[in-house]
């Protein structure tokens, strides 16, 4: 039988026990990985988690069912076999499709944003971090890079300097299937004292000059604050990218896209154009990355959508979020589906969330076809995979996004409106536990991405954190 596969790579930093850290400061943070997942299949899945400690290609295996459209978690502090200090990775494999989005929960009283990536299907022998800090914007960057390949690999990463074609490389050799190799910018003496720039990270089989496949995630992490976000390494680029979200002051939020060259040799001539009719461009040199504010083009109170166009070179793009306590990460879009699969999603009423014990997702839905999309079906499923509410949008434009949240939705027959108003909560499902999911579906042939913002309310302050849906066949 078949077994699907997704790779994981955990927090930089999962401790068991909590330690203390420096008081506001994320980078000094320990966080723990909690797996948001969610069968997309079409019968129970049988799914089995193999967790890899940094380097090493022993596994630590871990097994559970899970029906048809159900979604769950799996907090590895509860996981036997696993130890306070684990640094490491996971692949998870079934015998049903399944998609996985990443929870690294602080152990901190002071930071709160849980930042969120997501598993990987495949990978590939070059993989793009479009933007990465040390010691610029208080900011220190935290990536691992898993060897998914059935062999030991050796990697490369060349690290570009913003306005410089001129790569500094460092290396790391023999990593086991299944292991993953965590690089700390903080530590890194080859990047200086500060560095602001990208990195393509280049993997072959152990000795040989064999292409072999890896992933990658990021953290972003402040070191005087209590910022932390998260978002993957893409395999390629493309001379489109769409970007589901772009809003300048509104509520206080902005975003910004970090837009990497890809091309070692040739500059990208780079257009932002937003939804409505807006641009920015700039040049971007070989290897480099530029940086683009929504409140360049836009005035206050702006709520869109974008599409970044390159010509001379292909690229890739992360969109962040900025003010009002929001730091979150996404990736930018080089295609849609007319399906995508949200593992991770909730909602609770006004008491719990303005008491902070509970959260709420907001999803935006862009269209990246050229034409207008009609009756955009978005599925709410509690753990059990049952469908409680459908929210139907009836049209979106080409490049424009639509918004949908649990509480839009039509009740389904055989349920109740607090399966609703508590979505994914203990509250809401059958027999108690969190565990809510989304499916997004337009007509066939439709082009669709979507961000998931998770939004907490911490006293009088909301911290948040994104994730892109996944695309479904």
């Amino acid at each position: 039988m078949t077994r699907n596969r997704i790779s994981l790579l955990l927090a930089v930093l999962l401790l068991l026990v909590a330690v203390t850290a420096v008081s506001g400061q994320a980078y000094t943070t320990s966080f723990i990985t909690s797996i948001t997942y969610q069968n997309v299949g079409t019968a129970d899945a049988n799914v089995t988690f193999n967790f890899y400690n940094e380097a090493s290609g022993t596994a630590i295996p871990y097994s559970v069912t899970l029906p048809a459209n159900a979604g769950s978690s799996l907090y590895v502090g509860n996981v036997s076999g696993i130890s306070s200090g684990f640094q490491g990775s996971a692949v998870m494999s079934s015998d049903q499709p399944l998609v996985a989005t990443l929870v690294q929960i602080p152990q901190s009283t002071t930071v709160k944003n849980r930042p969120l990536s997501n598993g990987f299907s495949a990978g590939a022998s070059q993989v793009l971090i479009a933007t990465v800090l040390k010691n610029t914007f208080n900011t220190n960057t935290k990536f691992s890079v898993q060897n998914v390949d059935t062999t030991n690999v050796d990697i490369t990463v060349e690290f570009y300097p913003t306005g410089s074609s001129t790569p500094i490389t460092v290396t790391e050799t023999n990593i086991p299937p299944g292991a993953a190799k965590y690089f700390d910018t903080g530590a890194l003496s080859q990047l200086g004292t500060s560095f602001n720039g990208s990195a393509i990270v280049k993997a072959v089989q152990s000795g040989t000059t064999t292409p072999a496949n890896i992933v990658a995630s990021a953290l972003e992490l402040q070191t005087t604050n209590v910022g932390a976000r998260a978002f993957e390494g893409v395999t390629g680029g493309a001379t489109t990218v769409y970007m589901p979200t772009a809003l300048c002051d509104f509520y206080g939020t902005t975003t910004y896209y970090a837009i990497q060259n890809i091309d070692n040799t040739n500059t990208a001539n780079v257009t932002v154009t937003y939804s409505n009719g807006n641009t920015d461009t700039k040049s971007i040199g070989p290897g480099q990355k530029a940086s683009f504010n929504t409140c360049d083009s836009n005035s206050s109170g702006f709520s869109g959508a974008a599409t970044i166009t390159s010509t001379g070179a292909e690229i890739v793009a992360i969109g962040k979020v900025g003010g009002a306590g929001r730091y979150t990460a996404f990736l930018g879009e080089t295609g849609g589906a007319s399906r995508l699969a949200l593992p991770y999603v909730r909602w609770t009423s006004d008491t719990n969330y303005n008491a902070g014990t509970r959260q709420r997702a907001f999803i935006a839905i862009q269209n990246i076809g050229t034409s207008t999309v009609n009756n955009v079906q978005v599925s709410y499923m509690n753990k059990n995979g049952e469908v409680v509410g459908i929210h139907t949008i009836s049209s979106i434009a080409p490049g424009a996004k639509a918004n949908s949240k649990a509480i839009d939705a039509t009740l389904q027959a055989g349920h109740s409106q607090t399966e609703l108003d508590e979505f994914g909560t203990p509250d809401a499902n059958p027999g108690g536990g969190y565990g809510g999911s989304v499916i997004i579906e337009g007509p066939s042939g439709s082009q669709l991405v979507a961000v998931v913002r998770i939004s907490s309310k911490v006293g009088s302050s909301v911290v948040a954190e994104d994730y892109n849906g996944i695309p479904l066949p």
